[in-house]
């Protein structure tokens, strides 16, 4: 990660990451679970299966990390999610800067992989 100072927009926290997120979310619980379920080929299964474990994990620590950002950001994330004219810039730590990153970065794995199938 660079020196400078990573900012984000309210409203791109609450209209593009966090539906982003739910998103991968949901295709982790429903495309990968289903693979490993219905797979017959061992091999498939043990990989998927890991695949599923590490984007679960990856989830939680995007999660965990996003969580201090709307208890920093409480008033600015509300009013956007009240449809009140709000484009403040949120300052972010190491950590929400990585977990926004990682959102990103994890959302178009699991595209891919969506893809691949």
């Amino acid at each position: 990660m660079s020196d400078s100072v990573q900012t984000i927009s309210a409203y791109s926290v609450i209209n593009d990451v966090i539906p982003k997120l739910n998103a991968v979310e949901r295709l982790v619980e429903g495309t990968v679970k289903e693979i490993v379920e219905t797979s017959r080929l061992p091999a498939e299964i043990e990989r998927y299966s890991k695949l599923q474990i590490e984007f679960q994990l990856e989830i939680s620590m995007i999660r965990m990390n996003l969580e201090h950002l709307f208890n920093r950001y409480h008033g600015e994330l509300t009013a956007v999610k009240q449809n009140e004219k709000n484009d403040s810039q949120l300052i972010l730590d190491s950590y929400e800067t990585t977990a926004i990153e990682s959102a990103k970065t994890l959302y178009r794995r699991v595209q891919e992989l969506q893809q691949a199938q």
